[in-house]
């Protein structure tokens, strides 16, 4: 049985692109780790301002509409 060997052109293209492809899965396990915990954040974001919005209908009550840009609280007119 007779052995070959690889031209140095292709070589080098089966290791480079080797090399890119493990480079682009590690790139890929980032970001979905990345991805975990932006999605983490945004949950606890999320019940932070449903528990806050319990204390604010508590305080202001439940036709309350606050003006995000002043904190300016009115009533909803029914």
């Amino acid at each position: 049985m007779k052995n070959y060997q690889l031209t140095e052109e292709e070589h080098n293209f089966i290791k480079d692109g080797s090399a890119n492809y493990t480079k682009i899965k590690i790139a890929l396990g980032e970001l979905e780790l990345q991805k975990q915990s932006l999605v983490e954040q945004a949950q606890m974001i999320v019940k932070s301002f449903n528990e806050n919005e319990k204390v604010l209908i508590e305080k202001y009550g439940p036709n309350a509409v606050i003006n995000m840009q002043t904190g300016e609280v009115t009533q909803k007119e029914q």
